[in-house]
This record gives C-alpha cells, structure tokens and sequence, in this order.
C-alpha cells in the first residue's frame, strides 16, 4: 500500500475543505474517519490474468499529483423540470437529511484507499433527485478540469416510479496546458433506484492524455427498480474504473454498455460487475473497446447470482481489437452461480483486423487506412446500437472519428 499521499494529507486540509463547502459536523466527521482510514487500507484491487498484474497502482507518485486545497473547474448542469440537479452547497441546504441517509450506503467510504482519499478530500460534488412519479431525460452533467487534481462525488436518488436520463461529460480546460505532466481525477457515483424507478447514467470521459483517473460508479435497485450504466472511454494516461449495480429487489433490472478507444500509450483497467440478489432479476454486460500503437486494455466482468437469487437472467459478452503488433489486451468474463434456476452466458474475444476482410476492402479500391477506418467504425456498431440516449450515441460517434482521423 502506498502512503505517499497519506503523509503529506492533514486534518486542517480536510476541514478547510469541509468548511469551505458549508458541510455539517456530521460529514467532516465522516471525512476524518476516511482520512484516518488511509493508514490501514490497501490500493484497490486490479484485474489480474493467469501469470500477470496488469496496473500498478501503487507506482504512481500521487504526492506530486494531489493537491487537495488547489482544486479549479467549470461545472454546467442541466436540469429539468421536477427534478432537483444541485451543486453540493446548495444540496447540502435543500437536502441535507437525504444526503445524510444516503451518502456512502452504496459505495463504502473505506472501500479501498483511493475511494477513501476522495471521501476525505472530494471538493467538487453534484446532487440529483428525482422525486416520486417525475420523469426526466435531459440532463447533462459537464465537468472540465482546470486544476491538476480534481475529487468529484456524484450522488442520485430516484424515488418510487421516478425515471432520469443523465449524461456526464468529463474533459479537460483548454487553460491549463501550462500543467506539462500528470494530473489526478477521481469520481465517485452513488445511484439509488427506488420502486419502479429508472436511472440511467451515462459518463463519457475524455481528459487530456496526462491524466490518471480512477472512477467508482455503484448502484442499489429495489423492487423492480432499474439502474443502466453507459461507460465511454476515450481520453487520460491510465483509466481504473468499476461499474457496478446490487440487483437487491425482485424483478430489478440492470445494463452496462462500454466503449473504448485507445492509442499510444494509454493504459485502461475496466470492471464491470452485477450482483443478483433478489428473485427475477436480469443483467446485460456489452463492451466493445479497439486499441492501437502500444495501448494496453483489461477488462475484467463479473455476474454474481446470490443463493436466494432465483430465476435469474444474466449475460456479458465483451470485445477488443488490436489494430497494431504493440498493442496488448485481455478480457476475463466470469460467472459466480449459486443457484440453479440462473440463465446465464459469458463471452469474450481479442483479436487484430481480419486480414481477409482487408484484403477484400483493398482490392476494391480502399486505401489501407480508409479501409481500417470503416473496420473501426463497424466494430464499434454493436455497442453503440446498445446506447439508447441519442446525445451520448452522436457524442462517442463523433470522439471515435475524431481519434481515426
């Protein structure tokens, strides 16, 4: 476990961090807790393969990258109408006895040592509630980082039969370029579907190329509740994150739709998990990702059917191509099943571009890389035909093309 983070981090910083955003004894108390946790818990678990360690986590010298009193972004939101979209401040105000009731019962504040950092010191944050029966589809979260290191806590509670659509787009401003190597972003999304509620959360990140990002996206379903995760990932140096959903209520549901686009040196560490807890639940895994020059990728997708999890549904299916010889990736689908009334499947393919199917498109005309491009764009199809938000479907389309040209 890495402590360099630790021993530069004081109680003063944490409370000045606290005090600044107007937050009560209570949620000091608990940032204290996981600032005094740091000395005790181990660096999140990384995806691990037969005879390899993909991501080191612990090589990463976070005392030059963290900074927790210097902190600057441009955060737009989007609301609509009957819906609550709050900066922390303000939620803290208008619903400062949801927040308490709800802050960390999803994702544990001690969960591992960079979850607990960012309890301790996350300074940007954003509220969503969606009461009772209100339904909404159009807000959009942008997050554009202006500091070297950014801590950012996202929780969203929908109450019975309540139903929210919301993207979240992470980047980078164009007036820190001056910042030559290595920044820090850290996110932390708590989701709560009540009865019958939908949530549907999309997050398409694309900070600048010297950035390590570490995200934990988790989410509770009760009875039939639905929690959808779209998870795109184009930008940063190194990428650790976990989507996650406990299926606790029967007959809740869940979906985790991924892309992802690597070049150079890029290095991505991607779980996926579902937990089927209550009876009738079904869960969908789909991701596609393709990785060129010395990008590496792991993905690793977990679908855990729990003993009194009867009648349950549960399939993943995952798939990357490598467009050069440097590039490197692997894939580890796996079912943990304790009960027998489950239907369930799990695939996952690595591969180069087929070499038949370039012959083919070359001898008809296409140049080579004309040719690898169309490739692309028709493997990244199935996924995107997965995304049902139009906006984040266009959005990825256009990043994919983007990073083609």
């Amino acid at each position: 476990m890495s402590t360099q983070v630790h021993a530069n981090l004081t109680e003063q910083q944490v409370t000045e961090i606290s005090d600044s955003l107007g937050e009560p004894e209570w949620l000091l108390e608990t940032r204290l807790d996981a600032l005094a946790a740091l000395e005790e818990l181990d660096m999140p678990e990384v995806i691990r393969t037969p005879g390899r360690d993909w991501t080191n986590l612990d090589a990463l010298e976070y005392e030059t990258l963290v900074d927790p009193l210097d902190w600057a972004q441009e955060k737009d939101r989007v609301d609509a109408e009957g819906v609550d979209v709050l900066a922390w401040e303000e939620a803290l105000e208008k619903h400062g006895d949801l927040i308490r009731e709800q802050f960390g019962s999803v994702v544990d504040p001690h969960r591992d040592y960079l979850t607990a950092l960012s309890t301790a010191l996350f300074s940007a944050g954003t509220v969503v509630y969606v009461p009772a029966g209100v339904v909404a589809e159009d807000i959009t979260i942008r997050t554009r980082m202006n500091s070297r290191s950014l801590f950012n806590y996202t929780l969203v509670v929908a109450e019975e039969s309540a139903s929210v659509t919301i993207l979240e787009r992470q980047s980078t401003g164009d007036d820190t370029k001056e910042i030559e190597e290595g920044r820090y972003y850290s996110g932390i999304v708590e989701a709560i579907a009540g009865e019958n509620a939908h949530v549907q959360y999309g997050t398409l990140q694309n900070l600048s190329e010297e950035t390590y990002n570490y995200q934990t996206k988790r989410g509770h379903t009760s009875e039939y509740g639905q929690i959808n995760w779209i998870e795109g990932n184009i930008g940063t140096r190194l990428t650790k994150t976990s989507i996650e959903t406990r299926l606790i209520g029967d007959s809740s549901e869940s979906k985790i739709v991924g892309a992802f686009f690597e070049h150079e040196d890029q290095h991505f560490d991607l779980g996926s998990r579902i937990w089927h807890e209550g009876e009738h639940t079904t869960a969908d895994l789909v991701t596609r990702g393709v990785l060129d020059d010395s990008a590496r990728s792991v993905y690793e997708g977990v679908q855990d059917v729990g003993t009194d999890a009867w009648d349950t549904n549960s399939y993943q299916r995952e798939n990357t191509l490598m467009l050069s010889d440097e590039s490197e990736a692997d894939a580890s689908p796996k079912l943990i099943i304790n009960n027998h009334d489950t239907e369930a499947s799990h695939s996952a393919t690595v591969g180069q571009v087929d070499a038949e199917e370039m012959l083919y498109m070359t001898s008809r005309g296409l140049d080579e890389e004309r040719a690898t491009n169309m490739l692309v764009e028709g493997f990244f199809v199935p996924v995107l035909e997965e995304v049902a938000v139009d906006e984040f479907r266009e959005d990825l389309e256009d990043l994919i093309s983007d990073r083609l040209r």
